[in-house]
């Protein structure tokens, strides 16, 4: 449970970080995709930091986000499944949009993302895998041609792949993401624009959270 008082010490947790990286609330807001009064409203204690929150002020102003997390009064075994909890509600979301637009005929289910996701990590540890991420991510970049938190954590993730004293457990875990946004044959076809890349931030966010574990 979180409690009022953890509200306080992650406020003033991340006051210090955004002194220490010279950052105002609106240039990080600008930089994880977070609207600046939701920010101000972590920051003094009036509003429940969600996990995807603490996430994206752990990779901008550099520090563990267990540190983050628990300043957030989230006991770190609950925590995972408050992420699966948002994660969850993301999927729900997605799959009225499709149901109202009729975009796709099947049942869009976090069930999908996750046997995708099984598929790919076993396609990233052979050669054909490896070489596709290596030659075609950059590309693929270039070709969705957005800045924002979701294509942030690809490119991060794409630099802990390529860092030869990753573990090979790590690199099949994020390879199963690098490969779910590279090739088109994820649950949503990439080309209902934008639409199209919402089940690629729902796989980042699940290996995210595998990694986090």
């Amino acid at each position: 449970m979180l409690e009022k008082n953890k509200d306080h010490n992650l406020g003033l947790l991340l006051k210090m970080l955004l002194k220490k990286h010279s950052l105002s609330m609106r240039k990080l807001s600008v930089l994880t995709g977070i609207d600046t009064a939701t920010i101000s409203r972590i920051v003094n204690g009036k509003q429940k930091a969600k996990l995807n929150h603490l996430q994206q002020f752990a990779y901008h102003l550099n520090t563990p986000l267990e540190k983050l997390v628990v300043a957030a009064g989230y006991d770190m075994g609950g925590g995972q499944e408050e992420l699966k909890s948002d994660i969850q509600y993301s999927v729900d979301t997605l799959q009225e949009i499709l149901q109202s637009f009729k975009l796709v005929d099947t049942q869009f289910t976090l069930a999908h993302v996750e046997n995708e996701l099984a598929k790919f990590e076993q396609y990233a540890q052979t050669e054909e895998g490896h070489r596709i991420i290596f030659e075609d991510f950059t590309k693929k970049i270039e070709q969705v041609g957005s800045v924002g938190p979701f294509i942030e954590q690809l490119k991060q993730l794409y630099n802990q792949y390529c860092d030869p004293t990753s573990l090979s457990s790590e690199r099949a875990i994020i390879g199963s993401a690098l490969l779910y946004f590279i090739l088109s044959t994820d649950v949503i076809p990439d080309y209902i624009y934008p639409i199209g890349y919402l089940d690629d931030t729902i796989a980042v966010q699940l290996v995210l959270n595998r990694l986090a574990k």
